[in-house]
């Protein structure tokens, strides 16, 4: 029996697999240090951005052996559609950076070089200069209120007579009962007036909830009587 071997190699040459691998490496770890740079809250994970530059250099293997040849992108988006990812993503910038990677990922692999270089260096200063200026931020401060108050009805209308008093706007999310049914623990997110205090909403707050504990938290400021 004889056995038949076609090497493919020969599509794209030494070169294209150095260049396209190296620049997507290199295009990649600068998009993983901007992440690293831009990244402001506490869920930053090295693993994730290391992933970020092999799925660069994936992606651009992918491309090259793709090419221009439609069956083997049919047979690549049958044999990918059996992968399943369930980390879920922490922020939804991550998955921005993912697609970034992605993109130039494909334009290294298809050996557009000056479009991934030109990219990567446009989108990254967009980055930069978003995180640098803070743009689109939103100056509302907002807190979380929890008061326990006893069962019987009415107090609820009483904390919210206060809250009038003290926020610009207020919401009640959830009401629990907590210590067996003893009482009931109320939770807002609400926005003081200008002028006002946290600590005056809490004083106000237990005048009328009969000397029961009353939390809010700002940001990761807490106050707690």
């Amino acid at each position: 029996m004889n056995f038949d071997f076609q090497d493919l190699s020969g599509t794209f040459t030494t070169l294209d697999i150095i260049m396209s691998l190296s620049l997507s490496f290199v295009l990649s770890a600068i998009i993983g240090w901007v992440y690293r740079y831009t990244h402001k809250n506490v869920s930053y994970s090295q693993s994730y951005v290391q992933t970020l530059v092999m799925v660069g250099m994936v992606v651009a293997l992918i491309m090259l052996v793709v090419g221009s040849n439609i069956a083997r992108a049919f047979a690549l988006v049958g044999a990918l559609s059996v992968v399943r990812f369930r980390n879920a993503i922490k922020e939804t910038r991550d998955v921005g950076f993912i697609f970034l990677v992605m993109a130039i990922g494909m334009t290294t692999g298809t050996r557009f070089y000056v479009l991934a270089i030109a990219a990567t260096i446009a989108i990254c200063l967009v980055l930069v200069l978003m995180n640098k200026f803070n743009w689109f931020k939103l100056d509302v401060q907002r807190q979380v209120v929890k008061v326990q108050v006893p069962p019987e009805p009415g107090y609820t209308d009483l904390v919210s007579d206060v809250l009038i008093q003290y926020c610009t706007e207020f919401e009640l999310v959830s009401t629990d009962s907590v210590r067996g049914g003893a009482l009931t623990e109320l939770y807002y997110t609400a926005q003081l007036k200008k002028g006002k205090q946290s600590s005056d909403l809490i004083a106000a707050l237990n005048e009328v909830n009969a000397g029961q504990r009353v939390t809010v938290l700002t940001g990761y400021d807490q106050t707690d009587i």
